[in-house]
């Protein structure tokens, strides 16, 4: 039989050539944490309504949030210097996540020496942001022991020289560790450590500072964030219809809207909880670790608003109902928490598109690492330091800053000579007044 017309022409195997697996496109092996983000053109097969998968991954993720939340209030329980300590420990997981986000073994076999240069930068933006921040608090802690307090006083006076000439000695270590044909790596590991430096520490110095404000203005707007973050997992888990944003392809606009409403009841009602106890809401003068008792202030005193008879006769068995005025300051926090605070979530879910990665690490199983928890977090302490500098502490000088002014900025030498000029002043201005 002839063959047909229009066929191809066949070829010997052994005239074709031994076939070789490099022949062919190579094949990289993948990272645990890269993800494939063109599997669906449609944001629709992302939802988590449509996941078959998501009944095991919610478990996952409750059983890790439950740990993470009893350790959390453990922590706040123990009080202001635990809390500090946790933040540092999360800055450092954050750290070197995303210090190993576009690290290449091959480049770093080749550069000994050029982690711990990193850390270096770290510990050193580390020392001048809780310098700067704590000291007062460290003057504080050590009034009492009068070597103690010359020697805080002198390393605070240096503290901006000593972490200047720190930083200088890891920029002439990077310049001498320079290596032909590897510049371009280098340079950009040394501008992403940088960049990691300001988004870790700006974060960490208004968390700080909110700390030691009060408990309070760390853990409410700390908890508001939580609230939103697993309300918007839950109304998006059963309700999620329509995609949001293309960024984040399980976010859906329903699971942002009940999470906007769940993030403000909850506001209203946790600022009068953690309103109640004054260990939460006095602010921390010093370094010691005991429960703190204060003067709440008018923020945290109950104002009474009578309800109307219908209400009283009908729904509630109360003529008035207390609020505290933080309850209405807490409100604009959970307006912030639910509709602007997510755009950090969204940002750094840009950010894993670009790398084409699922997490920034896996430390927290169901969650990714510490850096995917702390998103929206990092966007919320700024918020929360700047409201409450702007609203609640008052704009005129008040007799306790002035003091603590003193304290801080003024030897004790300088401080008896600033006693002894008062007390002449009184003394003229008493002879003239009688």
């Amino acid at each position: 039989m002839q063959k047909e017309h229009g066929s191809a022409p066949t070829t010997p195997t052994s005239a074709r050539g031994p076939t070789t697996p490099t022949s062919g496109r190579v094949r990289h092996r993948k990272r645990s944490n890269e993800f494939n983000y063109e599997i669906s053109k449609t944001n629709g097969d992302h939802l988590l309504i449509n996941d078959h998968n998501k009944y095991r991954s919610m478990w996952i993720r409750a059983c890790s949030s439950m740990w993470m939340l009893g350790g959390f209030l453990l922590t706040v329980y123990l009080g202001h210097l635990y809390i500090l300590a946790m933040v540092v420990v999360i800055q450092i997981f954050m750290a070197s996540e995303l210090f190993n986000l576009l690290r290449r073994a091959h480049e770093d076999k080749r550069l000994p020496g050029f982690r711990i240069l990193n850390w270096h930068f770290y510990f050193t933006a580390m020392l001048f942001v809780y310098g700067r921040i704590l000291s007062h608090q460290l003057v504080n802690t050590v009034t009492s022991d009068k070597i103690f307090y010359r020697l805080v006083s002198k390393l605070i006076k240096y503290q901006m020289v000593i972490c200047y000439f720190s930083y200088i000695a890891g920029f002439m270590w990077f310049i001498l560790t320079l290596k032909k044909k590897m510049y371009k790596y280098q340079f950009g590991q040394f501008a992403w450590t940088h960049m990691i430096l300001i988004v870790v520490f700006t974060q960490s110095a208004f968390t700080v500072a909110n700390i030691f404000e009060g408990i309070f203005w760390f853990l409410l707007p700390a908890s508001l964030i939580a609230v939103n973050d697993v309300a918007a997992y839950f109304f998006g888990f059963f309700f999620g219809k329509t995609p949001l944003i293309k960024l984040s392809p399980k976010k859906t606009w329903e699971g942002f809207i009940g999470a906007s409403v769940a993030t403000t009841i909850s506001a209203f009602v946790l600022a009068n909880v953690f309103g109640q106890y004054q260990w939460l809401t006095c602010p921390r003068k010093d370094l010691s670790t005991g429960w703190l008792q204060c003067d709440p202030g008018p923020l945290f005193k109950p104002e009474y608003y009578p309800l109307p008879g219908w209400i009283s006769a009908w729904v509630l068995p109360w003529k008035e109902v207390a609020i505290l005025p933080v309850q209405w300051h807490a409100l604009c926090l959970s307006l912030f928490a639910s509709i602007i605070a997510p755009f950090g979530g969204f940002f750094a879910s840009g950010f894993k598109r670009a790398f084409k990665i699922k997490d920034f690490g896996d430390s927290i199983p169901g969650h990714g690492g510490f850096t995917d928890r702390m998103d929206c977090q990092m966007v919320m302490a700024v918020f929360a330091y700047i409201y409450h500098q702007s609203f609640i502490v008052p704009q005129d000088y008040t007799v306790e800053m002035i003091m603590n002014e003193i304290l801080r900025s003024l030897t004790l030498e300088e401080q008896q000579i600033l006693y002894n000029k008062l007390g002449q002043m009184l003394q003229e201005r008493m002879l003239e007044l009688y």
